[in-house]
């Protein structure tokens, strides 16, 4: 009987000694009046790196989405435009607020949201455009801020998957009026779980932070006494201290998962109807989650590349589903794109330890897979 090959997982954290060191220190001493230092110091490394003025460190992005969208007065009635292409966390938010989801469909390329079809898609009742830079590519955003603009939207960036990308000298979460960070364990920068409001609007920044404080004005003298009903989407000290770790090795994270992504896409766009993320003139893909897209002329289906990458004890992962497909949701089956790439694309392995030698099997997986369709 053959030997199975070792496991190649999708995703793994990069965690060193720094982190262990952070996190033992916190939890160790991080109690009474030190309950926060971690908490502070890996908000003002976040800012920093990013260039925006205000951070907020959360429990998860989809509460740092929450709240933002609340303190802009987002509720029952309203609509927020964004991709139908999208993990239900981005829409969860929405829905919580009572407003509606309208799901527009991607452009080919970037697999994001289609400017053209976000401006046919407002209406009297539009408050937001919701921008998700889908697996560290990059939105239009010069067209979408445009349009915001034009229509008086505020235009937000669910930069959970971006870290590393870049826009035209702007870091991907830093252009819209907010933008919202990921750090769940999958994710190039991790605490575990956790997440980051941003903004440079200094107004909503103290909405925000009054409404993640159970509603407790940062001004307000009288002790537990909440202005208004707030939420609980506290990052822990311990986690902001790993936090605190990964962010003084940003730029070498960032750099391995480049590489990864730089490495699959030489050996892979050499074959006809294999595409990946793209990199377009004036950005920097961030390369969280190298994707591949098989032209559909080819016949190689979602299907057929995950049983042939089980077959190799390798792990693969599934293309978002339309979120328009799942069952809380009316379908929008206009959003022809959104509904077709999931059919014909795969994630890729990509943790920061992933060997050459382990990347080289996944290529020749996929070189196998499309020379016996």
């Amino acid at each position: 009987m053959e030997k199975q090959k070792p496991r190649i997982h999708y995703t793994k954290p990069s965690i060193t000694e720094l982190e262990v060191t952070y996190a033992s220190d916190a939890a160790r001493n991080g109690w009474g009046a030190h309950c926060y230092d971690y908490i502070v110091r890996f908000e003002e490394a976040f800012k920093t790196h990013l260039g925006v003025q205000y951070a907020i460190a959360t429990s998860s992005c989809t509460g740092a989405l929450h709240m933002g969208m609340a303190a802009l007065g987002i509720g029952p009635g309203d609509e927020v435009i964004l991709a139908d292409t999208n993990w239900i966390a981005t829409a969860a938010p929405i829905v919580h607020l009572g407003a509606k989801p309208v799901f527009v469909d991607i452009l080919p390329d970037s697999w994001c949201l289609n400017p053209a079809l976000v401006e046919q898609a407002i209406t009297p009742r539009t408050k937001a455009i919701l921008a998700v830079h889908l697996y560290g590519n990059l939105c239009d955003m010069d067209k979408l801020l445009a349009i915001g603009e034009k229509h008086g939207i505020p235009v937000i960036e669910d930069a959970a998957e971006a870290i590393g990308s870049v826009y035209r000298g702007r870091r991907a979460g830093s252009m819209g009026r907010f933008g919202a960070f990921s750090f769940h364990g999958t994710k190039t920068l991790t605490t575990g779980e956790g997440g980051m409001f941003v903004t440079n609007d200094a107004e909503l920044y103290e909405r925000v932070l009054t409404l993640s404080n159970h509603g407790r004005a940062r001004g307000q003298t009288k002790q537990f006494w909440p202005d208004m009903v707030g939420f609980k989407y506290k990052i822990s000290n311990i986690q902001a201290a790993i936090g605190c770790a990964q962010v003084e090795r940003i730029d070498e994270l960032i750099q391995r998962k480049r590489e990864i992504l730089a490495h699959y896409k030489t050996q892979l766009e050499k074959l006809p109807g294999v595409a990946m993320n793209p990199e377009p003139p004036r950005t920097i893909n961030g390369a969280w989650m190298p994707t591949v897209v098989i032209d559909r002329k080819l016949g190689i289906t979602c299907e057929k590349l995950q049983a042939a990458f089980a077959a190799e004890n390798v792990d693969a992962r599934v293309f978002f589903w339309p979120l328009s497909s799942l069952p809380m949701f009316e379908p929008v089956k206009a959003n022809v794109k959104a509904w077709d790439m999931p059919t014909r694309a795969i994630n890729l392995p990509s943790y920061h330890d992933l060997s050459q030698p382990e990347q080289d099997r996944v290529i020749s997986l996929l070189i196998e897979v499309v020379a016996r369709r």
